[in-house]
């Protein structure tokens, strides 16, 4: 039996509450550190090699290109998802200010928003689930990327609620 979307764990959102505001984290859904990323490649690169070793060692030594090949496309493969392993979304008010950093692949964005004019839009897409937009008179960012599509509903509305108070 499937596994129903459902019964997946869904990630609360945790605003951090302030005097004068609000924080809010959002991380990517890594399940695996860099270090245990790396120990799995290093396992599977040997497995590969020690295999591709013992067929060349019996005389069919042209499977040790394909297995460098696979070990090399392999740690490439790994060396993308390490990169995106810190993504994460930072939306904070305090003192009257809106500041929103979004990390994408070791890429650091800053951008600062009027709170007094900010509006959250949430465009609800068939393929995506739901976009939510941040935006004020010059700027329009998208926030929530790494939540689930019911998580980004109840993002756009409490997010909505904040700014309005």
């Amino acid at each position: 039996m499937g596994t129903v979307i459902s019964d997946i764990p869904r990630r609360e959102l945790r605003f951090e509450d302030r005097a004068s505001g609000f924080r809010l984290l959002l991380r990517r859904n890594c399940s695996i550190s860099p270090a245990g990323l790396m120990k799995v490649f290093a396992m599977l690169a040997l497995a590969s090699v020690g295999i591709a070793s013992a067929f060349a060692a019996l005389g069919a030594w042209m499977i040790l290109p394909f297995a460098g090949l696979e070990v090399l496309l392999l740690g490439a493969a790994f060396a993308v998802t390490a990169r995106h392993a810190a993504d994460c979304e930072r939306i904070d008010l305090e003192n009257g200010r809106l500041s929103i950093e979004i990390e994408d692949a070791q890429r650091l964005a800053r951008y600062e928003l009027d709170p007094r004019r900010a509006r959250v839009r949430l465009e609800r897409n068939e393929g995506y689930g739901a976009r939510v937009a941040l935006r004020d008179a010059a700027t329009e960012l998208e926030i929530g990327r790494h939540l689930d599509a019911e998580a980004r509903v109840e993002l756009a509305a409490e997010l909505a609620k904040r700014l309005q108070a």
